[in-house]
C-alpha cells in the first residue's frame, strides 16, 4: 500500500496480479501533477485501476479520460437516451440494457460476454477503456479481467514457443449499424496482431489473443491452430490471473487494453444497467 501525502491518494491492490483501488481522490477536483502522474503509474503497475465513490457529470468523465491520452471516437453512438438524462457528449458510450421504444438505448446490452480486448479488431486499437457506473442490477453483470502479463509468464513453453513471433488474427461482427437516418447496413472489421504483444511502456509480453474475437494464426492451418488458442484462452482465464470487480454506483474503472482482457457476467434482464464509455486511443500498432 503506498500512499501520496499532498494528495491523499491511496493505492491499494486487489489481487496478486491484477486490479488497485485508488482512494482518496475526487476527480471532479483539479488533479496536481503529482497525482496525475501517480495515478498513470498505477495504472501501468496494476492493470485495471477503480476509482471507488465518484459522482461525475460527463464532463467529468472526459477531462478524466484526457488524462491518460488522445480521447478515442466512439463508432456507435446511441440513438436513445433515458428518461431524465442529459444527451450524450461525443466520444462517450452508453452501456446499457435499457429499453425505450422497444429499442435499446445503449450498446452491448444483454447477458454475459466471453473474455476479449476492446478494439483487437483495429489496425491500431485502443490503450485504455473507461466505465463508470450510473445504474446497476441487484446481482451480476460483475466485469472480470485477466492479466494477460501472469499469464504469458506461466504459460507452458511448448504451446509459447509454437505461437511466439506469429500473428493472430481478430474478427468482431458488429452486426448491423444505422447509416444516417436510413437503412442498417452490415458491420465488422477485423485485423491481424501479435499473439504475445510487447506494451510500449512497460516493455513487458502479455497474452494479446481472446476467446471472442480471435479466430485463428496467420500462416497456421486451423486444424494446428484451434487446440494452441484453446489452450491459451484457458490458461489466460484461470481465476488465479483475475480480479472480479463487483460494480457499484459512482464507481469508474480504467483498464488497459494491451495488457490485459476482461469478461462480463449474466445479470437480470429485468433490470436496469447503465454505464458511461469512454476510451484512451492507441498512439502504436502493437508489435
Amino acid at each position: 500500500m503506498a500512499t501520496d501525502t499532498k494528495s491523499k491518494l491511496e493505492i491499494v491492490p486487489l489481487t496478486k496480479h491484477v486490479g488497485a483501488e485508488l482512494r482518496g481522490v475526487d476527480l471532479r477536483e483539479p488533479l496536481d501533477a503529482d497525482t496525475k502522474a501517480a495515478i498513470y503509474q498505477a495504472w501501468l503497475d496494476h492493470l485495471v485501476i477503480v476509482f471507488p465513490d465518484q459522482k461525475l457529470e460527463q464532463e467529468d468523465l472526459l477531462k478524466v479520460t484526457s488524462y491518460f491520452g488522445e480521447i478515442g471516437a466512439m463508432r456507435r453512438p446511441p440513438k436513445f437516451f433515458p428518461a431524465g438524462f442529459s444527451k450524450i457528449l461525443p466520444n462517450i458510450m452508453l452501456i446499457s440494457n435499457i429499453r425505450e421504444n422497444g429499442e435499446a438505448i445503449g450498446a452491448l446490452p444483454d447477458g454475459e460476454m466471453m473474455f476479449h480486448h476492446d478494439m483487437i479488431h483495429a489496425e491500431v486499437p485502443h490503450n485504455g477503456t473507461f466505465l463508470y457506473s450510473v445504474e446497476i442490477p441487484d446481482h451480476g453483470g460483475n466485469t472480470l479481467f485477466a492479466s494477460g502479463y501472469a499469464a504469458y509468464d506461466t504459460l507452458d513453453p511448448a504451446i509459447r514457443d509454437r505461437l511466439e513471433g506469429r500473428r493472430a488474427l481478430h474478427h468482431y461482427d458488429f452486426g448491423s449499424v444505422q447509416k444516417g437516418d436510413k437503412a442498417h447496413v452490415d458491420a465488422f472489421a477485423e485485423a491481424s496482431h501479435p499473439a504475445f504483444r510487447t506494451h510500449e511502456e512497460t516493455k513487458r509480453k502479455a497474452i494479446y489473443v481472446n476467446r471472442l474475437m480471435t479466430v485463428g494464426v496467420e500462416g497456421m492451418a486451423q486444424e494446428e491452430a484451434e487446440p494452441l488458442l484453446e489452450a491459451v484462452f484457458d490458461h489466460a482465464e484461470k481465476p488465479e490471473f483475475v480480479y472480479e470487480h463487483v460494480w457499484r454506483v459512482g464507481d469508474l474503472l480504467l483498464w488497459d487494453n494491451r495488457c490485459s482482457s476482461h469478461a462480463r457476467t449474466d445479470f437480470p434482464a429485468n433490470q436496469r444497467r447503465l454505464m458511461l464509455r469512454t476510451t484512451i486511443q492507441g498512439t502504436v500498432k502493437p508489435f
